[in-house]
């Protein structure tokens, strides 16, 4: 079985995959498919190898087949389809004792704290799993992950039926969060300045304009009768749209922080008081949201293929890499990491 090492530096190295044997609690899973997201570019381009161990394999939008079990392991066996929401938490924090384990004080993120699921072989904790449906092929499975991001944070909005949305930001995870909005009954508009990603989400039936050509806020007032939006999902992490998404919501509308800002941005405060807005953060999902993007993908109704751009042999990690870098026509690409 292959894996993939980055090595620092934008370096990939292709080896074999140490197909640890699973101990107590664990299971090792033949990998089929992985999705290069954001996180694992900035991991690529060195900016993360403060958390990284080299040489590490990273990834962690996956799918695959259990292949083996360790002592303790109840309720899975030899076979089952499977994708891993890639959180281990402490259990011992404040924020792991209050419920909230996927923002765990102590937090390992699967696939950058430790070694992730570019690889044919992987090991994992066994509370990690998630069952897959047959109805799911593996590249719908290895799109769960960031599907349950956008579960997370619709359902931390509150977004009810009829309700009009903003999504501030078009690349994979704006366009899930979009397609979750819109079948949790909300009205959509999608803010992108890529071409390619505009033109993907119109032929998918979205309203979805460049802010260097419309006026944002303008354009929200004309579909809500001047009201403003009801909930604002900021996904694109820059300045600009930081200070857009205080211009947009409704009184008492709501925005939800999905983009990681790595700097402060600035920030207009006043409209929190003048609307009584209400700010909400959201990182990355806990259980519930795996099992309703599960749902949801399994039911047919969401065109996840079209979320896909490629799909290439793990020994062309980098070259999946650069084509990320370039941006232009791409969305999501995943590597097979075994047939």
């Amino acid at each position: 079985m292959k894996a993939a090492y980055y090595g620092g530096a934008e370096t990939i190295t292709i080896g074999e995959s140490s197909a640890a044997a699973p101990g107590a609690g664990e299971v090792r899973i033949r990998v089929s498919h992985c999705g290069i997201c954001g996180t694992d570019l900035h991991i690529f381009h060195g900016k993360m190898d403060h958390r990284v161990r080299l040489p590490q394999v990273i990834g962690h939008e996956m799918s695959g087949t259990i292949e083996a079990l360790g002592e303790g392991v109840d309720g899975w066996s030899a076979g089952d389809r499977v994708t891993v929401r890639p959180l281990d938490p402490c259990g011992e924090c404040p924020a792991c004792k209050a419920g909230h384990t996927h923002i765990c004080m102590k937090l390992k993120f699967i696939g950058i704290d430790t070694p992730g699921a570019m690889q044919g072989l992987w090991t994992v904790p066994a509370h990690t799993l998630h069952r897959l449906p047959d109805a799911l092929s593996f590249e719908q499975g290895a799109l769960i992950e960031p599907l349950a991001v956008a579960c997370h944070d619709v359902r931390l909005s509150e977004l009810a039926p009829g309700e009009f949305a903003v999504v501030q930001g078009g690349g994979p995870i704006g366009l899930l969060i979009a397609l979750v909005a819109r079948a949790a009954g909300g009205r959509v508009l999608i803010s992108e300045l890529n071409p390619f990603r505009l033109k993907l989400a119109r032929e998918l039936g979205f309203e979805a304009v460049d802010p260097r050509e419309t006026d944002l806020v303008a354009c929200v007032n004309e579909r809500t009768g001047g009201a403003g939006a009801d909930v604002v999902f900021e996904v694109s992490g820059v300045a600009a749209a930081a200070e857009m998404m205080t211009k947009l919501p409704r009184t008492r509308g709501r925005i939800v922080v999905v983009a990681i800002y790595s700097q402060p941005a600035p920030v207009h405060l006043f409209q929190f008081f003048w609307r009584e807005l209400k700010l909400i953060g959201a990182r990355v999902y806990e259980a519930q949201d795996f099992e309703k993007a599960i749902t949801l993908a399994a039911e047919g109704t969401l065109p996840l293929e079209r979320v896909v751009t490629r799909v290439l042999p793990l020994e062309e990690l980098t070259e999946g890499f650069r084509e990320m870098e370039r941006g232009g026509e791409a969305m999501k690409i995943l590597m097979r990491c075994s047939e």
